[in-house]
């Protein structure tokens, strides 16, 4: 994939699970971020991150270059005392096989109770709940996204979207 500057950069928001793997995107002046799509978990986050890089070209090619990421945002699953879930070494393993199979920069974002927040944001509007669990997965990776843009980055640091 192609890199863009840091300073007009989409990035694309994960929200790792064992089954479904939430994505989500941000506009190119990665200010707001908004659920995309849902996509079946492969048997490796190997596999997971190739079927999120396939599905990442062919929406370039589709668009005509106008959809290229230049970025990843990973929710990192925690218990809300800080240690890992069982979910979090997967998490770390996408995040690794997505930088490696891109070459580009991915970042991990706390996501604790990030899932519970989309079920009740989107209760709000839709009362059923088998259509709610087709969109939570992608709801969830907005929050995770929208958390990291939101978070100024560390002193000294100016590797995130954004930073002038």
């Amino acid at each position: 994939p192609r890199r863009v500057p840091l300073q007009s950069m989409r990035m694309l928001g994960v929200d790792f699970g064992r089954r479904r793997i939430g994505l989500a995107v941000c506009d190119e002046s990665a200010t707001l971020a908004r659920p995309w799509q849902t996509i079946e978990a492969g048997a490796s986050p190997a596999v997971t991150a190739q079927r999120i890089v396939a599905l990442l070209e062919r929406e370039r090619r589709t668009t005509l270059d106008d959809f290229v990421i230049g970025g990843f945002v990973v929710g990192l699953p925690r218990r809300l005392n800080g240690e890992d879930t069982n979910g979090t070494a997967g998490a770390r393993a996408l995040a690794a096989a997505l930088g490696t199979q891109t070459g580009l920069p991915v970042h991990l974002q706390d996501e604790r109770l990030t899932s519970r927040e989309a079920e009740s944001m989107l209760a709000l509007r839709e009362p059923d709940w088998r259509a709610r669990k087709k969109q939570i997965d992608a709801a969830a990776a907005a929050l995770v996204l929208q958390d990291f843009l939101d978070t100024p980055p560390p002193p000294g640091r100016d590797d995130r979207p954004g930073d002038r």
